[in-house]
């Protein structure tokens, strides 16, 4: 699935993957979050629920532009750089285009939604 996250007027697109992680992301679309920074690296938030784990990794080690769900947490986490590799860390999707406007420093008021 395609979506769109929008920042300020810009729109930055990404592909969510075919997995009951990213199915699950894609069923409480629409959202409207602030997302704020995380040891510089990631931009995260929380969701108005947790995602499902089912059939997910045990953990993984993010780039730049990666989505994500932090378990324990229960948050979203936009990776604005990458780091080293994380526990529980489940992946969602991938940003394809405007990186940029997601690796500004927060609070970031966005707008999740399906791409037309």
């Amino acid at each position: 699935m395609k979506i769109e996250i929008i920042v300020d007027g810009e729109t930055a697109t990404a592909t969510l993957y075919d997995t009951p992680t990213g199915r699950d992301f894609a069923s409480i679309l629409p959202l409207s979050l602030t997302l704020e920074d995380y040891a510089d690296i990631e931009r995260i938030s929380n969701l108005p629920r947790g995602l499902s784990t089912a059939q997910a990794p045990d953990g993984m080690t993010p780039e730049a532009g990666d989505i994500t769900f932090y378990a324990p947490w229960g948050n979203l986490a936009i990776f604005a750089r990458g780091r080293p590799y994380a526990r529980s860390l489940i992946p969602v999707g991938k940003i394809d285009s405007g990186l940029p406007a997601l690796q500004r420093h927060g609070p970031l008021a966005v707008q999740i939604r399906a791409a037309n």
